[in-house]
């Protein structure tokens, strides 16, 4: 693959050599783990570290001995797609102690390691902090006792922390997502859409509880993506006389045809008074006042299980590869830090800001200052909570605003996962800000022809999870029938348009991969010119090579791909994967790929091709597509909405100027509406692509965990920040859930 060429600064600069890094998971196993671990090992062995695994977490750092051991790149082989941690987590009250962080302390120096990546929650977290604090009080009991030289003191000074947020429950501040979080809502969301066919056929009522401690993100996300009738979270308990509303709400949602209820509860739940809210009483409640046929449903570890889903393993890598950039650039002062994410970024936190800022929020839930509680969650939860009250709550015709304003839905392009959920959310909202809603079938084909309908409130339910397009989509453009949609539009009286679309599974492949002896597989994506699925995929299944339009790649690259895969199938590496964008070049085919790979790896490895197809297109939207789009589709109406306002002048709205049409996309941390205008000396397109792709910057880093050389730009590496001034004022979203 051809070498990025960048004038900014890389991280050649860093060196590793000479320095010690030990990885640790600790405290409850989280989905992705495993890539955090693969990512720190490979990082630090390429830039001349050694690498150790602690196993059993704390416990295994007390004990010494075979629990921590030196790391090869072959020995996080194959472990990017398994659950939980391979290397173990165990909870240990001997860490706890002095005396234990003592032993702790003892086996690290009698093996140089003075930078530790911690993979674990806020209570791992903080003991790692508490150790690094403690470090030269405990050197120095150690030379007293005789146990190390008087000079390790001064070799092994300082202890360097940084830790990765592991954890389902997506309860740390700091960050937007914690590895494993997107993991367990797709399991989730998976029993979610099981339990809806069966309560649908007998119309019946699931109370469902899911884990999270105190905090309800899970829950909230969950009942956001599945259209959930009522959630129960601790951080906004329900006010006083809940139970009435609830049932007002499940008896009127089953006279309006609906054949089933979901409600979802955090195992934290509790009401205004801090009374815990069980299933089972919500259960004996709806069967109480209503009569439902009602089940309960706990979903307990299973939350946790599982292959971790491609965000994970995404996140966890970046996350691995972020932490060590970290653990080179501290000096002594450093403070220990937390690598998280936001947007689509990564950045470097105190350590203890974050935890101090995630105690506060139990403190004030306990405090009974939900509102606050809130908002200390961050804007991302908070945006979560406001946008289901929103959809998921109609309010009565008589305290809805008048706005007299007609808005049209339509999707354009290819269908995508998420469209469903964008169009119920854009639809619900608009009704929310008073409009009359419209839908557009197939698209601008669609809209020239007049199929053209109001679409209400109760239309949309139940779309959230359904895959592909309901509406319709076609790929015709507009530029031929603009008069015809002109007349249309004046025939419906429509004053904005809000349009879904876009220019108009590699880890099962993986795993079988797994199974057999010195195999490679050639996989082609789609994406057009747009190599974003084959580099982002290879990254989340651990390719060895991606070929893509953007990066320009010829016949010496493809042989050096070649020649550098089959000298690792030479030793314990066993199977590769290559990816190819459809697109990528005209002459260089799959087929071409996979007779070059057959011949040259011919007596070494053999060879299987697979092209994924419109299969990608297909199933299911996931969660994170859900929740997106209909965050997304919210904030869109709601723009609408006030540009409606704006442009309103004796009985018409004047929309003439730049902003009146607008994309609405991720900009680094924030949602951003650009004027459509403004795209053009941003665009390619010929081949329907940005200029500038962000994604591109990930391109080195899955070569470097594919074990080539490279230069990884660092220039957007994270500085330290601090958690009070992380969140932008305006516009602020999160491409996280």
């Amino acid at each position: 693959m051809a070498q990025p060429d960048s004038k900014k600064i890389f991280f050649e600069n860093l060196s590793g050599a000479g320095k010690a890094i030990a990885v640790l998971t600790s405290g409850g196993d989280a989905q992705g783990m495993n890539a955090a671990v693969r990512a720190v090992v490979r990082m630090g062995l390429y830039v001349g570290a050694k690498v150790y695994f602690i196993h059993e977490g704390y416990q295994g750092m007390v004990d010494g001995g075979d629990n921590i051991k030196e790391a090869s790149w072959e020995s996080v082989s194959s472990m990017l797609q398994v659950g939980g941690t391979v290397i173990g987590s165990a909870r240990c009250k001997e860490f706890r102690t002095h005396e234990g962080r003592l032993k702790a302390a003892h086996n690290l120096v009698q093996r140089g390691i003075t930078n530790l990546c911690v993979i674990g929650g806020d209570g791992s977290l903080t003991g790692a902090n508490l150790f690094r604090e403690e470090w030269s009080e405990l050197l120095g009991e150690l030379v007293k006792k005789d146990l190390i030289a008087s000079d390790a003191v001064q070799k092994y000074s300082a202890l360097h922390i940084v830790g990765m947020v592991g954890s389902i429950d997506n309860d740390f501040c700091g960050t937007d997502m914690t590895i494993g979080t997107d993991s367990a809502l797709h399991r989730i969301i998976e029993v979610v859409d099981a339990i809806m066919t069966t309560a649908q056929s007998h119309q019946r009522t699931f109370v469902l509880e899911v884990m999270g401690r105190h905090c309800g993100y899970l829950a909230l996300v969950s009942a956001l993506a599945c259209g959930a009738d009522w959630v129960l979270i601790p951080e906004m308990p329900p006010e006083d006389g809940w139970e009435d509303k609830m049932c007002q709400k499940l008896s009127a949602n089953r006279a309006g045809m609906k054949r089933l209820n979901i409600i979802i509860v955090a195992e934290g739940a509790i009401d205004r008074n801090n009374k815990v809210i069980t299933t089972e009483y919500i259960k004996n409640l709806v069967v109480k006042c209503l009569g439902f046929d009602t089940r309960v449903t706990i979903l307990g570890h299973v939350q946790r299980g599982g292959t971790p889903s491609a965000f994970d393993r995404i996140l966890a890598s970046r996350m691995g590869v972020e932490a060590v950039l970290a653990l080179l650039e501290t000096t002594a002062n450093t403070p220990a830090c937390v690598v998280s994410l936001y947007g689509n970024q990564s950045v470097r936190l105190p350590l203890m800001e974050c935890v101090q800022m995630t105690q506060e929020v139990q403190k004030a839930m306990d405090e009974k200052r939900f509102e606050e509680a809130v908002k200390l969650r961050g804007r991302s939860f908070e945006n979560n909570l406001k946008t289901y009250k929103l959809l998921a709550h109609r309010k009565p015709e008589s305290e809805l605003p008048s706005s007299n304003f007609n808005v049209a839905v339509l999707n354009v392009g290819a269908p995508a996962a998420g469209m469903n959920a964008a169009v119920r959310s854009a639809v619900r909202v608009g009704i929310s800000e008073g409009h009359k809603m419209f839908a557009v079938s197939d698209g601008f084909e669609g809209f020239y022809k007049g199929q053209i309908k109001e679409i209400k409130w109760a239309d949309v339910g139940g779309w959230t999870g359904q895959g592909g397009s309901l509406l319709g989509t076609k790929r015709t453009l507009p530029a031929k029938h603009l008069e015809k949609i002109a007349e249309q539009m004046r025939k419906h009286n429509i004053n904005a348009l809000l349009v879904i679309g876009g220019f108009e599974t590699c880890d099962r492949i993986k795993q079988s991969a797994s199974g057999t002896k010195r195999r490679v597989f050639i996989i082609e994506t789609m994406g057009g010119y747009c190599g974003y699925l084959a580099s982002v995929g290879g990254l989340a299944a651990g390719a060895d090579a991606v070929y893509i339009y953007e990066e320009p790649f010829d016949i010496k690259d493809l042989q050096a791909n070649v020649e550098h895969l089959t000298e690792k199938m030479k030793t314990t590496i066993q199977r590769g994967l290559v990816l190819r964008n459809e697109n990528s070049n005209d002459n260089y085919t799959t087929d071409f790929i996979y007779q070059l790979y057959s011949e040259e790896g011919r007596g070494v490895f053999d060879c299987r091709k697979n092209v994924l197809g419109h299969m990608q297109q297909g199933g299911a939207p996931s969660p994170f597509d859900r929740n997106f789009g209909t965050k997304i589709s919210a904030k869109a109406m709601q723009w609408i909405s006030k540009k409606l306002v704006e442009t309103f002048r004796n009985g018409r709205v004047f929309a003439n100027t730049e902003d009146s049409c607008c994309l609405l996309g991720m900009r680094r941390r924030a949602l951003v509406f650009q004027p459509v205008v403004q795209l053009k000396d941003e665009t390619d397109f010929v081949h329907r692509i940005p200029k500038e792709q962000w994604w591109l910057k990930l391109r080195p880093l899955m070569k470097i965990l594919a074990k080539y050389k490279t230069s990884y730009d660092v220039s957007d590496s994270g500085q330290l920040e601090h958690v009070v001034r992380l969140r932008p004022t305006e516009l602020e979203a999160s491409v996280a859930m």
